[in-house]
């Protein structure tokens, strides 16, 4: 039964969690845990929200739309996670809270005119490049605070804090251990960016230790299975 496979690894992600944060010292309440449901269909959102996650994760807008709009009923915080092109921004600004991948200037005039449309204010996470050659995305660490500094001045946008991916085949908590020193370079200008999304079902404990605040799970809580969309 599907639910029950949720719940457990659900369970299990959770005690992978709390052991990281005692590890760490920290307090377990530090911790938002973003379920990352890119590929699965919308029940298993449902299920998900009667297990008590409340912090959703999507990274392709043609996805996360639908469900979006499919879980209206729900409460739920939706985090776009993936690499936003602004022909997309009109759609995302509609229904995420959160958008992880800001990183370019252009990005951000687009969400802020399409926030202040939809009458809605969109937290925003810096994503910051640890693997230049990677592809993935994130401008480079020396530029984050600028680029904080222009959504904390946009319209309808808040800037929340800064977002990372461990770079391939690299040392993930040598890598959160950097994204640390950055989140603390935008805190000192705003105090409010207390956000450090990092952290993925393969390296969480590695960004736990190192400062992160809100982790992004996929496969360790739904599984490899085959998925499919409704």
């Amino acid at each position: 039964m599907r639910k029950e496979e949720i719940k457990a690894g659900l369970t299990e992600v959770e005690r992978r969690i709390e052991e990281a944060c005692r590890a760490a010292g920290r307090s377990r309440s530090e911790i938002t845990l973003i379920a990352v449901t890119k590929t699965y269909p919308a029940s298993d959102v449902r299920l998900l929200h009667a297990l008590g996650v409340r912090d959703i994760g999507e990274n392709r807008d043609q996805e996360a739309a639908g469900k979006a709009a499919e879980c209206a009923d729900l409460d739920l915080t939706w985090h776009f996670i993936g690499q936003l092109q602004t022909n997309k921004v009109r759609s995302v600004a509609s229904y995420a809270d959160m958008v992880h991948s800001v990183d370019r200037p252009r990005l951000v005039e687009a969400l802020s005119r399409e926030a202040v449309r939809a009458g809605r204010e969109i937290g925003c996470l810096v994503q910051v490049t640890l693997d230049p050659v990677s592809g993935r995305g994130g401008i480079r660490p020396e530029e984050a605070p600028a680029l904080a500094g222009l959504v904390a001045a946009a319209e309808g946008l808040r800037i929340r804090g800064v977002m990372a991916v461990a770079p391939l085949g690299g040392d993930p908590a040598e890598a959160f251990a950097r994204l640390d020193e950055i989140a603390e370079a935008v805190r000192k200008e705003h105090p409010g960016a207390d956000v450090v999304s990092a952290g993925m079902s393969g390296d969480l404990d590695q960004a736990i230790a190192n400062g992160a605040t809100h982790v992004r799970i996929g496969t360790a809580l739904l599984g490899r299975r085959k998925p499919f969309v409704g």
